[in-house]
């Protein structure tokens, strides 16, 4: 399990571009957005940084929390 802290995750958009830019990278993966704390919880084998990137890429970017 994977987590990350995205400042700028505040709405429903954030959290749907969050959520496909990441299945995009592992169709098969599970994320879940917390909006109220932002942080986003990931569940696949994917590389951390490459999660961190490809978030940055898209806007958004992150601290990872655990990896």
């Amino acid at each position: 399990m994977q987590k990350y802290k995205v400042p700028d995750m505040t709405c429903g958009h954030c959290v749907q571009t969050i959520e496909t830019t990441i299945k995009g990278l592992d169709p098969t993966a599970t994320v879940a957005c917390d909006l109220d704390h932002k942080e986003v919880t990931v569940t696949t084998g994917v590389a951390a940084e490459r999660i961190a990137a490809a978030l940055a890429d898209v806007g958004f970017e992150s601290e990872t929390l655990a990896a």
